[in-house]
């Protein structure tokens, strides 16, 4: 990772697969559907104005998945950002079937992947999909063959990068060996760094990691440093935290997601917050 004496020169964009420039704090749409990432919102207009706002405060990436609702989050990003601005990157998602709220379950078949990408291009109003990514692997598909199918949908252009998602450093290996990889997105924030060894392969590798809930796990934490910190640069301890992250590594585009505008704007101070490298390094005890 970073070397936290130089926490604070870090870029304020990556380059996700070389030629998509994006800024590195983007934004996740999860939380724009219903509870349990079922259904509907409960506020559409709010959902809607979440992600015009977020367009509105330099967010030039959004992540979403089709499993999303299902379906509700892209089709909501469609309706409230299209026609796109020209530098807007959507990433999106195959590889998980919904049963209810809160009920996940995979399914790598390449035949559904493809159907899948086929409906993201149509609710998105894509041509082409920036930013296609394998959301979980599925244990009863062979690895490979499910890649398979996203290097088919790449050849064919209807997809520009593919991405991973919940993969360890062994998998990062098996698919590089077959195709580029731009991005990886694995759960990783201060209390949770058990893809530590994912993080820094794709240091390595120069492939974006995507860090999903980035502050899932922390909200409840009574630490007095991280309470000393906020304090000291009068911000909440959520907009410390996407910092923290932001500093220790320029290939982390963490991508806090909210159903609120008032959220919204209050995680969007973290682009602009620079700690300093010892708070980097304090912060990191979080993960005791």
């Amino acid at each position: 990772m970073t070397d936290p004496t130089t926490a604070n020169e870090h870029s304020k964009t990556w380059g996700v697969g070389g030629d998509l420039t994006v800024n590195r704090l983007g934004f996740g749409a999860m939380r724009i559907t219903g509870q349990g990432i079922w259904g509907e919102p409960a506020d559409h207009d709010e959902a809607v104005a979440v992600l015009r706002r977020a367009v509105e405060l330099g967010v030039n990436f959004i992540d979403t998945a089709d499993s999303y609702g299902p379906f509700v989050s892209e089709r909501l990003i469609a309706e409230a950002l299209h026609p796109y601005p020209d530098d807007l990157v959507i990433a999106t998602k195959a590889g998980l079937l919904r049963d209810g709220p809160d009920q996940w379950r995979p399914d790598g078949r390449p035949q559904r992947i493809r159907a899948c990408c086929e409906e993201s291009l149509q609710r998105l109003d894509l041509e082409q999909i920036p930013l296609y990514q394998f959301h979980r692997p599925d244990p009863a598909v062979p690895f490979e063959d499910s890649l398979a199918a996203f290097i088919e949908l790449k050849n064919e252009g209807k997809i520009r990068h593919i991405g991973l998602s919940n993969v360890t450093d062994e998998q990062i290996s098996a698919a590089l060996e077959l195709t580029p990889i731009v991005s990886v997105q694995n759960r990783y924030n201060p209390t949770d760094r058990s893809s530590a060894d994912v993080l820094d392969r794709c240091e390595t590798e120069r492939i974006a990691f995507l860090p999903w809930a980035p502050i899932g796990g922390t909200s409840g934490v009574d630490d007095a440093t991280l309470a000393g910190i906020a304090k000291a640069h009068g911000a909440s301890p959520r907009v410390v935290i996407l910092a923290w992250m932001l500093a220790l590594s320029d290939c982390i585009i963490p991508i806090p997601g909210t159903g609120s505008v008032a959220h919204l704007e209050e995680n969007m101070q973290a682009a602009d917050l620079e700690l300093t490298a010892s708070e980097v390094a304090a912060l990191a005890g979080l993960a005791a």
